[in-house]
């Protein structure tokens, strides 16, 4: 009499196709989770330059001058962010902000008769390289 053995649980070969299907996934999925997290850093760059301004044109209202610092202005930045004003007068403004985890990209803003910092070349409007 043969007996017979009742099979319970997966066979290797299924289980190596599940491991390689989610492999696949993500192979897939990582580069664009990436991709989200740099555009993220971005747009939180510009929109911390956007708030100082804002910081700005307040603190010149009052002082008749721009601020030298963003701190001295009231602005906290976003976690992350470093924001340097590099020139502030009567005058206008400069300043140019990085986020560590999206180096190498830079963005910059400037007004009124301030130097432009690289990579802004139009007054008033916030560019990135």
């Amino acid at each position: 009499m043969a007996s017979r053995r009742a099979s319970k649980g997966f066979t290797l070969i299924e289980l190596l196709i599940v491991v390689v299907i989610i492999g696949i996934l993500a192979a897939i999925a990582i580069p664009k989770f990436q991709d989200t997290k740099s555009k993220a850093y971005a747009t939180s760059i510009k929109s911390d330059l956007k708030n100082l301004t804002s910081m700005q044109e307040s603190y010149f209202y009052h002082n008749e001058t721009y601020a030298n610092t963003a701190v001295s202005t009231g602005f906290e930045s976003s976690k992350g962010v470093n924001i340097v004003i590099a020139e502030s007068n009567g005058s206008g403004w400069s300043a140019s902000a990085t986020h560590p985890s999206s180096i190498p990209l830079t963005c910059a803003v400037y007004y009124g008769a301030a130097a432009p910092l690289a990579p802004a070349t139009r007054e008033g409007v916030i560019e990135c390289q």
